[in-house]
């Protein structure tokens, strides 16, 4: 009786050892924006301040901005294959090789971009709800093609 619950118990042992057979997803995350513009968010898995943004992103006023605005987040560490659209050409490469090509070194780094792919503005870590609320609004009104960026959060108040 012994030897046969040793040979279950080795059994079920090799049996949850055994590899996988190799079913690796192939599906690619599409980052195409099917609006005007996009927001593409770049975090790491170690960042705060990421955190903070998911959270903020949540709030009623800041996803009532969000409207009519897609939004993306991809994950500098991660190496599944995303789709996107980088100066009116398709790209298909993973989020770690799409961070490095947009040279992100620091988190999060938010970029806006247009239906083409190009960015629009760039924004190097957390803005307070406030500011990023005003900050949305800049790229679906368009006023970067007519207005500095800082000089219309002052003129707003957004800072």
């Amino acid at each position: 009786m012994r030897r046969l619950a040793f040979l279950f118990l080795a059994l079920l042992f090799l049996a949850s050892c055994k590899k996988q057979s190799g079913t690796q997803s192939t599906e690619i995350k599409d980052l195409i924006p099917q609006h005007n513009h996009a927001m593409l968010i770049v975090e790491s898995e170690s960042c705060i301040y990421c955190k903070q943004l998911r959270k903020d992103l949540q709030r009623e006023d800041i996803s009532t901005q969000l409207q009519g605005m897609d939004v993306f987040s991809i994950l500098y560490e991660s190496n599944a294959k995303v789709r996107y659209l980088m100066g009116g050409k398709e790209h298909i490469s993973t989020e770690e090789e799409l961070a490095k090509s947009l040279k992100v070194s620091s988190f999060p780094q938010v970029f806006f971009y247009d239906k083409e792919g190009n960015v629009v503005l760039h924004l190097p870590g957390y803005q307070p709800p406030k500011t990023l609320t005003c900050t949305i609004r800049f790229v679906k009104e368009e006023r970067y093609k007519e207005e500095n960026y800082m000089d219309y959060l002052r003129s707003q108040r957004c800072l």
